[in-house]
């Protein structure tokens, strides 16, 4: 008798239950950007990092072209044809926040099941499969939001509880 072993798929965690990760982890760090004194939102640094405006803005660019392109196969560099005049208030930059995640949540009904395995480079440099490239826009904002926290604990301020997403 031949032995037959059956290849299963088996999934790890849902396309809801991903989106809603990545959109905890979004409502987090926009109570982090609200967190910071206008000023030093725009101006503040620790050895030389970037104010966490300027991570902020990279955030908001990779968010919202990046799930265009995981939507729609069409993906343009990074930055590209996301030429916007620099925040000069906190305001500016949550409203651009909060139109990353209303895309977010539009697009991401359109993407099939599928669609997280195909490999893709995004932005045309990083070539990993969808799912992947997901992680790593939630793993980017993770990172620089470690620095808001480090910024704000600075600054005096007690910054949000992580777990609270």
């Amino acid at each position: 008798m031949e032995n037959s072993i059956q290849e299963k798929t088996v999934t790890a965690i849902t396309s809801d239950a991903l989106l809603e990760d990545w959109q905890g982890h979004r409502r987090l760090t926009r109570r982090v950007i609200e967190a910071f004194p206008e000023k030093d939102l725009f101006e503040f640094s620790i050895g030389g990092m970037r104010p966490f405006s300027e991570l902020a803005m990279e955030m908001i660019m990779m968010a919202g072209p990046g799930i265009e392109g995981v939507a729609t196969k069409k993906w343009k560099q990074f930055g590209e044809g996301t030429e916007i005049s620099k925040p000069k208030t906190r305001e500016e930059i949550l409203k651009l926040w909060d139109e990353a995640t209303e895309k977010i949540d539009k697009l991401w009904p359109t993407i099939p099941a599928g669609r997280f395995q195909e490999v893709e480079a995004a932005f045309g440099q990083y070539e990993n499969p969808i799912y992947a490239t997901i992680l790593y826009f939630i793993d980017n904002e993770i990172h620089h939001r470690g620095q808001g926290y480090v910024y704000l604990r600075a600054l005096g301020i007690e910054p949000p509880y992580f777990w609270e997403r």
